[in-house]
């Protein structure tokens, strides 16, 4: 999740509507299009389109202006390792104590992140290593170093399944001027995924090196989908000279009219040194367009070696990942139109999120079904959800600013329920006029019903009633100061939410911890403050931690004043919110800032770069310290 722009509030007030999407003072917005894709009859046919599509939207400075700039740091820790704290490992044949998971999204697809557990074993990724903790001892067992989980630009996650760990690593491309002599023009993302074997001492069984950037990855039992999305390698000239630029953006199209396909299909090298693409018959286009960029899913049988990692492609934008294990959707929002050195005018701008769903079949393997579109953009996965063979969306069209010469801003959000039809995606609902102003700031998708957060002056609750698809509706709207990033479902028809506080100008105040019922109309049962703070739960739900069996709840927390950082544990009883504890890691600023918590037994593990702590959750005494 994203971090978030604050701006001002009004005073707080409960409103219930019983109608769909409220008054409007604007006309709805037309839906988008509807959009299918389609294959390509060969690769002559899909060097011609890729070639095409790129010297329509080159410009004088390449493809879509500037990548992130990374600094460059060393490389892993010099020195020896130090010996790890237990030589003899994980007891063979122990039993898996009961354990949390990764907070994902959906049950049927787990999701990479930081640490990851099975009872038996705790696995952590920090300082270029992997670390294997015993939680039973609460020593380190084992450590493996990973060359490229310490490089520039890397942000190292990991998929567990039995004696298997998955480690995907994504390096971020310098910019051209910041990059050594001796770096290849142009500079393309990398991501390597790294198989280890944990039975004993960990060892690498394979790798596998993708020339394109990490999107994000998806696991069901054994299988592993990992979504990478590939540029143009294309070597654009540099503009020579002041007022060049129209010269620059000929050259720009000259190049890309002459690039072979390879400059637009990544290459996947296993570490035996094999090297695989995309078939051209597995890459597909919307109908009515083709992107610059390439997205591909792998399929990884996480139980033996890489080796052709099956690849599906589309032609196209990719930048959230939805999956369920029965079905993998990935978003995307095309490029808007433009010409360099003209302004683009805001109504010239449609703005849209074109979505494409796969099925997953025996062995893992993708299927592409259907694709479609809808106006705006998404706020991140949570704003999909599949049920009932239905995809619900809830996307904000406009902006939450004002432009010079409005009055107000033009921005609104709406949830529509998506249909499948033969290859199609189409609408078969929408209610919209949600949160006209502001923006989406959380989405949850429970069963029949959508609760949407929008927040610019208020916080407004809707909760949208979805059973019959042609005519989704809202049934109530609570509001209240502040505003919650994250939901999370409890029990009993209750919803806990972590956001920001906030004054009755929309100043943000310190984080906030709000307790719903949404049992029959909204209403917010309990609260918990504590100002001067900010938590990583607001933009990254897998810091979030709930243990159903005895109430807890964990976010992490950080005090803006002196930087200093804790993971505040809550309890929920009833109606009610109440500090359980705190936990606090040694080191200096940053180091000790905790990211994780994970429960193994009856034992509070919490994860910062410097170590992890364990510590009893019931009675929050200071636990045992793990040095990383």
């Amino acid at each position: 999740m994203r971090a978030r722009a604050f701006i001002p509030l009004v005073p707080a007030a409960l409103l219930l509507a019983g109608c769909g999407g409220g008054a409007r003072d604007d006309p709805p917005p037309a839906d988008a299009p509807p959009m299918r894709l389609v294959a390509y009859d060969d690769c002559d046919d899909l060097l011609n389109g890729l070639r095409t599509a790129t010297a329509e939207r080159v410009g004088p400075y390449g493809l879509g202006g500037v990548v992130a700039l990374q600094e460059r740091f060393g490389g892993a820790p010099s020195g020896a390792l130090p010996a790890p704290e237990a030589t003899d490992g994980i007891a063979k044949g122990a039993a898996p104590q009961e354990h949390s998971r990764t907070n994902a999204h959906e049950a049927g697809a787990d999701e990479p992140d930081t640490v990851k557990t099975d009872g038996r074993r705790i696995v952590a990724l920090a300082k270029g290593r992997l670390h294997v903790i015993d939680p039973a001892t609460r020593r380190i067992v084992h450590r493996l170093e990973l060359p490229d989980l310490d490089r520039p630009g890397n942000d190292p996650q990991l998929l567990l399944h039995g004696d298997r760990a998955l480690v995907l690593a994504a390096a971020t491309p310098l910019l051209r001027e910041m990059a050594p002599a001796d770096t290849p023009s142009p500079t393309t993302s990398k991501t390597t995924l790294t198989l280890v074997d944990l039975a004993g001492a960990p060892k690498v069984v394979d790798t596998l090196t993708a020339d394109a950037a990490y999107v994000d990855a998806r696991q069901s039992g054994q299988t592993a989908h990992v979504v990478v999305r590939s540029t143009p390698r294309i070597d654009f000239p540099a503009v020579r000279r002041p007022g060049g630029e129209k010269q620059a953006t000929e050259r720009n199209r000259e190049a890309g009219r002459k690039a072979p396909l390879s400059a637009w299909l990544p290459t996947f090298q296993t570490g035996g040194g094999t090297r695989h693409t995309v078939p051209c018959e597995r890459v597909s286009r919307p109908a009515d367009a083709t992107g610059t960029s390439v997205v591909s899913v792998l399929t990884l049988d996480l139980t033996r070696p890489f080796g052709d990692p099956g690849a599906t492609a589309v032609a196209g934008e990719g930048q959230t990942v939805y999956g369920n294990g029965s079905s993998l959707y990935i978003t995307g929002t095309p490029p808007q139109p433009g010409t360099w050195g003209r302004p683009v005018r805001p109504q010239d701008v449609k703005e849209r999120t074109d979505l494409h769903r796969f099925s997953v079949g025996a062995g893992g393997r993708l299927k592409y079904e259907a694709s479609g579109s809808v106006p705006g953009h998404l706020l991140n996965q949570y704003s999909m959800s599949e049920h009932g063979g239905l995809l619900r969306v809830a996307t904000t069209e406009g902006t939450p600013f004002t432009r010079p010469g409005e009055r107000a801003p033009r921005s609104q959000s709406a949830v529509r329920v998506l249909r499948q039809t033969g290859p199609s995606l189409k609408v078969a609902g929408t209610v919209d006029g949600l949160g006209k102003g502001e923006r989406i700031h959380s989405v949850r998708f429970l069963g029949t019903n959508a609760y949407v957060v929008t927040f610019r002056q208020t916080d407004p609750l809707y909760v949208v009633d979805l059973r019959d698809p042609a005519r989704p509706r809202v049934t109530g709207e609570l509001k209240i100061n502040g505003y919650s990033a994250y939901l999370h479902p409890m029990a009993d028809g209750r919803i806990l939410g972590v956001g920001q506080d906030a004054d009755d100008q929309g100043r943000t105040k310190g984080t906030q911890v709000s307790l719903f019922d949404v049992a029959a109309a909204p209403r917010r049962v309990g609260v918990f403050h504590l100002p001067g703070t900010g938590s990583q739960t607001e933009f990254d739900p897998h810091a979030f931690l709930y243990w159903p069996k005895t109430g807890l709840t964990v976010i992490p927390v950080n005090r803006h004043r002196d930087g200093t950082s804790q993971a505040l544990a809550l309890k929920v009883d009833g109606d009610g919110l109440r500090r359980a504890g705190t936990v606090e890691h040694p080191g200096k600023e940053y180091d000790n800032a905790i990211g994780r918590s994970l429960m193994v037994g009856d034992t509070l593990w919490t994860f910062s770069p410097n170590g992890a702590r364990a510590t009893d959750a019931a009675t929050f005494r200071t636990g045992d310290w793990v040095r990383f």
